[in-house]
């Protein structure tokens, strides 16, 4: 396989309209997380209801994936893609005049939850371009979407600082507008765009287990990166009393790991599949947070954190290099159903963190429990790479788990 294959075998002016309505989605959706300390200092929240003001978006996101994965199966992506930005503009438009009180901001972190559903466009817009032995590496560039965390957690605590944290949400409307008018200009859908089914068609994925083997997968991969995304900048404010910006500028150095190396791990398990490198990344995670667990000094910890991150991002790419492969035909559907249980994992991970500090009075047993979580990922890897050596097609070499 070679890199330039994905210029002549697909259409690189989609894939980089996928990766950019991704990325600045993405921005848009972690943006409550970026600008949770200064969110904080306003409504005096206790560490449980840091967790969940961050996490709140992230839980809405799941529940949106899958409404758009079906909208990209039955009306295209570019379509839905376009409804989905047009969404957006109302979160931050509400944040820039009001959100003034706890439960606005939880309304508006329900709506921001469409801009994260965007992974549930993005991707198939991308997958449907591309031949089996290029998915990992395509769907892993479009994915690096996720990038977008970088533009919050490295300009949102500044523009906060100087503006404060409502005319930030403002701001975020100038990318998105750009974003859209490139992506109307320039991507297209798939010629092998399926024909509309019935709506219960849709549904019959989830009695399949391999359905459920890569929601659980992704749930902690995914979950993972976007859990800790949003809550390390409170993190690193509690517990190393860094300034703001200062946090949000080690979070950006760890997100960078997670969000470039996506590609990697796509790139890699195309090569030498998904399951080989997916069994190295879990148990990679297992030892990082034990490590973070420990609270090390500042710099110690970034390095943790960043190679943890690292792994749950080539993760992110290497779940993703086996599900087109594994669902071709209902790749709409199945991306918002697997995306929505990553959502579900990073809605859980900062309520467990933000939970278990207010209980034990450490982070520590946060970090802990997200190693355990870890390990059983690696086992349910396991059992999930037995059945499907079973009863995947693997006579083609193009097709590699």
């Amino acid at each position: 396989m070679k890199l330039s294959e994905l210029k002549t075998s697909g259409h690189p002016k989609t894939l980089f309209s996928s990766f950019l309505y991704f990325d600045v989605s993405f921005m848009i959706w972690v943006i409550l997380g970026a600008l949770g300390v200064f969110i904080t200092q306003d409504f005096g929240l206790s560490p449980s209801q840091k967790g969940l003001i961050v996490a709140v978006p992230i839980l809405a996101g799941s529940f949106f994936r899958i409404v758009l994965g079906i909208l990209t199966d039955r009306i295209g992506p570019k379509k839905t893609a376009i409804l989905g930005m047009s969404i957006t503009t109302i979160p931050l438009l509400w944040g820039l005049i009001a959100g003034n009180t706890l439960p606005e901001l939880y309304m508006i972190g329900i709506l921001l939850g469409v801009a994260g559903a965007s992974f549930a466009v993005s991707l198939p817009m991308a997958s449907r371009w591309y031949p089996p032995h290029l998915q990992g590496l395509a769907m892993g560039i479009a994915g690096a979407g996720n990038s977008g965390t970088l533009l919050a957690t490295l300009f949102g605590p500044r523009l906060a600082e100087n503006f404060g944290w409502h005319v930030t949400m403002g701001i975020a409307i100038i990318p998105l507008l750009i974003t859209f008018v490139i992506f109307v200009v320039l991507a297209k859908d798939a010629p092998t765009q399926p024909a509309p089914q019935p709506l219960a068609n849709y549904f019959k994925v989830f009695a399949y287990k391999d359905t459920w083997f890569f929601c659980l997968l992704y749930s902690v991969t995914f979950g993972g990166f976007v859990g800790l995304s949003s809550f390390l900048s409170m993190f690193f404010v509690d517990e190393y009393q860094l300034s703001n910006v200062q946090a949000g500028d080690f979070v950006t150095l760890c997100v960078a790991a997670g969000s470039f190396f996506r590609p990697v791990g796509g790139l890699i398990a195309d090569r030498v599949g998904g399951v080989k490198v997916l069994s190295f990344l879990f148990i990679g995670v297992a030892i990082c947070m034990v490590g973070v667990s420990q609270l090390p000094p500042l710099f110690a910890i970034t390095a943790l954190l960043f190679v943890g991150m690292m792994c749950l991002g080539m993760g992110n790419g290497a779940v993703f290099q086996l599900v087109p492969q594994r669902f071709q035909k209902e790749i709409g559907m199945i991306t918002g159903i697997v995306g929505a249980a990553g959502g579900i994992g990073g809605f859980f991970l900062p309520n467990i963190l933000g939970t278990l500090k207010e209980l034990t009075g450490s982070y520590a047993s946060g970090f802990i429990t997200f190693s355990v979580i870890a390990l059983l990922a690696f086992v349910i890897l396991l059992l999930a790479s037995y059945s499907w050596k079973k009863s995947w097609n693997l006579k083609s070499d193009t097709v590699k788990i």
